[in-house]
């Protein structure tokens, strides 16, 4: 079984002085857990010689009991007895510690997972959180973990300058195939920190290991990831979000279903699907009914996908079939998404998703699936080569 970052910080005496008898804050949520789940969170709170003064929490809050986009609120946990404050508030400022969260402060400690898409933000709240203790001189600790869809693999293109967001925060491909503690040593190199940065690996993970590999319990790290399968199809279902297709949420198949009311003949778009033939996936029709989010409590027609082949599906290039396909064949009906989207209001949901404007912008002029990911290709090449000298696993 792999031992993560967490695991060797609570049993490598060497390690646990990192942390032992100082004053510290964990960046922790429900994930952060051993390798027989129990939460990170707990063990140290437990230990007067262990107990950090704070736990800060990113988007979802600590038990992932919020949903995308709603802001998590400060709290006291009553069994904790440590204050819990919210990286995840109204407003692009709240997504950083505050200089009353650092202050007096030995060290900060970092534990979320993360599965392995650009626009999963909680790699943007490592970065933040590294440039806020970087200003503020206070050394910061990741305690590494698996890349559940492995490292690998790369799918995508680095985002424009321009279009940073809170999910095109990181120079990192859509599909990036890196660990939180690989991308820490990139975000210093990228924002030129001067940051006492320590990387506790994890032991016994390959690149070409996905999820079941690990042997490690897999703990939803937000209310939308369920499963490790589900982080597999997200680095490109959740391009659907730039859109007025549900992603599925709000049922029981996020992210594995989209679909919506004008969609009138899933059959049809199935074929379509079907003809591009992306590798390791195949779909058939569906109807679902959202329980909250984009077409709720309205009946979606659409699509389910089933992954036939994890290690040849390409999630990216088959979002990509799917919004090229739609796009074709419900010219009148497909738009995107135009309300605002982690608190960017003047640019198109799609294009920070995207991270590029031109994508966009060939997509809905009528290119095809495979115009779209020969655009990408180039790119994905040159971040894998670009990445080399961060990555600790082999």
């Amino acid at each position: 079984m792999v031992q993560t970052g967490a695991d060797r910080l609570l049993n490598d005496p060497a390690l646990t002085r990192l942390v032992r008898d100082r004053a510290w804050a964990l960046v922790c949520h429900q994930a952060s857990v051993d390798g027989q789940a129990n939460h990170l969170f707990d063990q140290v709170c437990a230990r007067d010689d262990l107990r950090p003064r704070r736990l800060l929490v990113p988007e979802h809050g600590l038990f992932g009991e919020h949903l995308y986009m709603e802001p998590v609120p400060d709290l006291v946990d009553p069994r904790l007895g440590v204050p819990v404050r919210s990286l995840y508030g109204s407003e692009f400022e709240s997504l950083a510690p505050r200089p009353t969260d650092l202050e007096g402060l030995d060290v900060v400690v970092f534990d979320l997972q993360d599965v392995g898409a650009r626009y999963y933000t909680y790699l943007a709240t490592m970065a933040l959180t590294m440039r806020s203790c970087a200003s503020a001189g206070v050394p910061f600790v990741v305690l590494d973990r698996p890349n559940p869809i492995g490292g690998d693999i790369v799918e995508g293109n680095l985002p424009d300058p321009a279009l940073r967001s809170f999910v095109s925060y990181l120079p990192l491909a859509n599909r990036h195939g890196m660990t939180a503690g690989e991308v820490a040593s990139l975000v210093v190199d990228s924002e030129r920190l001067d940051l006492d940065l320590t990387v506790v690996p994890c032991r016994g993970w390959r690149r070409a290991h996905m999820w079941p590999s690990t042997g490690l319990p897999f703990v939803p790290p937000s209310p939308n990831i369920p499963t490790w399968e589900t982080a597999l199809v997200y680095p490109g279902m959740c391009l659907l979000e730039g859109t007025n297709l549900s992603e599925g949420r709000g049922t029981t198949q996020p992210f594995f279903v989209f679909g919506a009311p004008w969609i009138r003949d899933p059959w049809t778009l199935v074929e379509s699907l079907r003809a591009e033939a992306p590798a390791g996936v195949t779909f058939r029709p569906t109807a679902f009914v959202p329980s909250h989010d984009k077409g709720a409590g309205q009946r979606c027609p659409g699509v389910q996908l089933i992954v036939t082949d994890p290690r040849r599906f390409r999630p990216l290039a088959t979002a990509l079939a799917i919004l090229a396909t739609v796009r074709r064949q419900y010219p009148d009906d497909f738009a995107l998404r135009t309300d605002a989207y982690e608190f960017v209001r003047d640019v198109p949901a799609l294009d920070l998703l995207l991270g590029d404007t031109a994508l966009r912008q060939a997509l809905m002029a009528g290119s095809t699936a495979s115009e779209l990911v020969g655009l990408l290709e180039a790119p994905a090449r040159a971040f894998q080569e670009s990445r080399q000298r961060y990555l600790l696993y082999r």
